[in-house]
C-alpha cells in the first residue's frame, strides 16, 4: 500500500491513499502498527504531513561507495552512525529554514536518503530476519549544516544535523511488501530543477538488512524507529565549488517505487 497522513480540510489527521495534489481515499484505524483498512471515503486534503512519526531517527553516513571516494574517505569497516531529534522532521512542502545560527556563510547542504520505518520492535535480529520488522520505506532529505557538523560541533555530527526542518519525509510511506529488494531502487535529488544526485541504493555499502541487525545488537528499535540509510555521491559541499542551500531554492528527493519528496528552503 501507499500511505499518507494529512489534514483534512476539518483540521483532522487522516490516512490515505492519495489519488491527486489534494485529495485521497481514506483509510480506517487510526493506528499506523496495528493495521490500516482501505474505503472508499473521499478525502479532500488541506495539508499533506510527514508519513511518520517517529519514535527515534538513527542516522547512517558514508554509506554509499562513490559518495565515501567523493569526500576522499575510506569506506567504513562498520555503520557510521549518528542520531537526529525528531523535532527536526519536516513535512512535504514544508519550508526547510537555513539556521540563524549558521553566521559563517552558506553551509546548508542536502542528502537524498532512503528512509526505513521499523514496523516491530527488533532487537539483536540477525540480517537474515532484518527485512521482516520493516513497515515500509519512505523518502528522507538528512539536511546537513556542514561547519557546525564537522567544525563548530564539538566533534559530533549531531548539532549540524538537528536543526529544526533538518530531516524532511515523505511524501509517501510504501509498505513493504510493495518493496520485496530494497537494494535496486533508484535515488537522487534536484536542486531548481538540476540533477545533483543520480545513483542506486544498490552502491550502498551496509544493505538496509545489514544496517537493522547492527542496529538493533543489544538495542531495542521499536516500531515508528526511522533509520536514514545515506546519501550517494552528488552532495553540496563536495562539489568544485560548493553548492549549498540558498533562500528561495527548491530541493526534490526522488527514489524509484516511492516518489519525491519536495521542500523549498528559506531564511529562518
Amino acid at each position: 500500500m501507499k500511505l499518507a497522513r494529512c489534514l483534512d480540510i476539518q483540521g483532522r489527521t487522516r490516512w490515505v491513499h492519495p489519488t491527486g495534489s489534494s485529495n485521497g481515499l481514506a483509510y480506517t484505524g487510526s493506528d499506523l502498527f496495528a493495521g490500516l483498512r482501505p474505503s472508499d471515503e473521499e478525502i479532500q486534503v488541506a495539508n499533506w504531513l510527514a508519513p511518520i512519526q517517529p519514535a527515534v531517527i538513527y542516522g547512517v553516513g558514508l554509506n554509499y561507495r562513490a559518495h565515501a571516494l567523493e569526500t576522499g574517505a575510506e569506506p567504513p569497516e562498520n555503520p557510521v552512525l549518528f542520531m537526529k531529534p525528531t523535532t527536526a522532521v519536516a513535512d512535504p512542502g514544508q519550508p526547510i529554514l537555513l539556521p540563524a545560527a549558521c553566521d559563517h556563510g552558506p553551509e546548508v547542504d542536502y542528502e537524498a536518503e532512503l528512509a526505513v520505518i521499523i514496523g516491530t520492535t527488533a532487537h539483536n535480529v540477525g540480517i537474515d530476519r532484518a527485512l521482516d520488522h520493516v513497515l515500509g520505506y519512505t523518502c528522507a532529505n538528512d539536511i546537513s549544516a556542514r561547519r557546525w557538523q564537522k567544525h563548530a560541533g564539538g566533534g559530533q555530527w549531531i548539532r549540524g544535523k538537528s536543526f529544526d526542518t533538518f530531516c524532511p519525509l515523505g511524501p509517501v510511506l510504501v509498505t513493504a511488501d510493495e518493496i520485496r529488494d530494497p537494494q535496486v531502487l533508484a535515488i537522487g535529488s534536484a536542486l531548481n530543477g538540476q540533477v545533483m544526485q543520480s545513483s542506486n541504493t544498490a552502491d550502498m555499502i551496509f544493505s538496509v538488512a545489514e544496517l537493522i541487525a547492527f542496529i538493533s545488537r543489544d538495542t531495542t528499535l521499536l516500531p515508528g524507529t526511522v533509520i536514514l540509510t545515506g546519501t550517494p555521491e552528488g552532495v553540496g559541499f563536495a562539489r568544485k565549488p560548493p553548492v549549498f542551500l540558498a533562500d528561495g531554492d527548491i530541493i526534490e528527493v526522488s527514489i524509484g517505487g516511492i516518489g519525491s519528496l519536495s521542500n523549498p528552503v528559506r531564511d529562518a
